[in-house]
């Protein structure tokens, strides 16, 4: 399970969630510097640590590296929201507030995802009928 990104990992891995392709410090850098003041040791660190957590897989390019996002923000977020779900000691009191909190917009999303569960989620195959009550099964067959 991950561990909550801090706040600049977090906006480090927006960038590189946004961007969806292969992003060097020196790009996060720039972007970043019209929020904030932030020196590239401070991006590089951040990157590099990202790293080594996994959130990120790197390759060189000349000098320097290219970043790619190991997954996407929205299993991200999902993992999060499995994992504190986990925490609760009642799960389904969990799921009622939690839907209680919800926008309209963000139960239009809900009601489409369990759509897209229903839809992908195979049915299970039928138990096969016991000897002798299956179609054609007369028990004189061959004789």
């Amino acid at each position: 399970m991950p561990r909550p990104l801090g706040e600049l990992e977090d906006a480090v891995m927006t960038r590189v969630w946004q961007w969806n392709r292969p992003v060097t410090v020196r790009e996060v850098l720039e972007d970043l510097q019209r929020e904030r003041s932030i020196a590239y040791t401070t991006v590089m660190t951040v990157m590099d640590n990202l790293h080594q957590k996994g959130w990120v897989r790197r390759e060189v390019e000349g000098r320097a590296y290219r970043y790619m996002a190991v997954s996407t923000r929205a299993a991200y977020a999902a993992a999060l929201m499995n994992e504190d779900w986990g925490r609760s000691d009642n799960p389904a009191a969990a799921l009622v507030a939690f839907f209680g909190m919800m926008s309209p917009d963000q139960r239009e999303a809900l009601d489409d995802a369990i759509r897209i569960v229903q839809r992908d989620t195979p049915l299970p195959a039928p138990l096969p009928a016991p000897p002798g009550e299956g179609a054609g099964e007369t028990g004189s067959e061959g004789r």
